[in-house]
């Protein structure tokens, strides 16, 4: 596995010296929360990239994941769900979505097959893009062929010349219609990456997002959304990766929470992120962790600019 680097390539410079059929481009995944975006990306590159969990809105930032093949490179983008932004950070989130959409591209939009009719939001993107398009209708493992029936027809009928199909990224049903469609769209382009490179994401990202996984797992209410991870030491040795973490909260009411009675559950999430990271990383991990308040860092530019939202 092949995680970016400060001596990796910068986004849109490719490399040369490959053949002149070779096509390769940016695909933004798109959709409501919860729908399954960050399950379907992890399927299609075949590696878990995106933390998922049944709570909406688990994904914050844009996550890049690269497949590549002999003739072929596709860079999915993994964005937040379509939401209307209630406060600061769901500003941000919303600008990692608006980013992904104006370096595509293609456009893989996800819906969910359980829930009928057609959503108004990404109705909106995808009638308004000249950009090649697939509307990809998710969880059929869940419902009924009837109506996966009824939900492709709803969408076909709203945008005729629409690209539709019906996937399962849980069971991986279908997918290679999927990559079908992106390698025939894709433009005649060098690779953005190196072809054996899989993320542009760094590993102290994704300790992070492994821990803050664990707060969706072992959390609820509003705990999981009030909490951010910042990694303060990354140290890896040949035997064994050192990390030590912090999980800001907004207030001392959340940290105790998080903390919980001699510090169980705090002890609890690290354990679990910790053997994620071990089977991620494919290395022994020590994991400390702290937790700090911040108050109101969600709504607070200056704050979130600080924690990495900045836009």
């Amino acid at each position: 596995m092949h995680l970016c680097t400060m001596t990796d390539i910068e986004k849109g410079l490719p490399i040369s010296n490959f053949p002149e059929n070779f096509k390769s481009g940016f695909v933004a995944i798109v959709g409501r929360p919860n729908v399954g975006k960050s399950t379907l990306m992890n399927a299609l590159i075949g590696e878990k990239l995106s933390i998922v969990s049944y709570k909406a809105s688990t994904t914050r930032h844009r996550i890049y994941g690269i497949i590549s093949g002999e003739n072929f490179q596709l860079v999915y983008s993994d964005t937040p769900g379509l939401i209307k932004p209630a406060y600061e950070l769901q500003n941000a989130m919303m600008h990692f979505v608006n980013q992904a959409l104006e370096d595509a591209d293609i456009i893989l939009a996800v819906t969910d097959g359980l829930k009928p009719g057609v959503d108004p939001e990404l109705f909106e993107i995808l009638k308004n893009s000249s950009l090649p398009r697939l509307l990809v209708i998710n969880k059929i493992d869940k419902s009924t062929q009837e109506e996966t029936e009824t939900k492709m027809a709803e969408w076909k009928e709203a945008i005729p010349e629409l690209n539709v199909l019906a996937v399962s990224a849980l069971e991986k049903f279908n997918l290679e219609g999927i990559m079908g469609f992106m390698v025939e769209n894709i433009p005649v382009h060098p690779p953005y990456y190196p072809l054996d490179q899989i993320t542009e994401q760094t590993e102290r990202f994704f300790a992070a997002e492994m821990i803050r996984e664990q707060v969706f797992a072992k959390l609820d209410k509003e705990i999981p959304y009030s909490t951010t991870v910042e990694i303060e030491s990354f140290k890896d040795t040949p035997d064994l990766i050192r990390i030590s973490a912090l999980l800001i909260v907004e207030r001392n009411s959340q940290k105790a929470i998080m903390l919980g009675h001699q510090g169980k559950t705090i002890k609890d999430i690290a354990t679990k992120a910790r053997l994620e990271m071990e089977k991620f990383f494919g290395q022994k991990v020590f994991l400390e962790t702290f937790v700090k308040v911040d108050e109101d860092w969600k709504s607070e530019k200056r704050k979130l600019s600080r924690h990495g939202f900045g836009t």
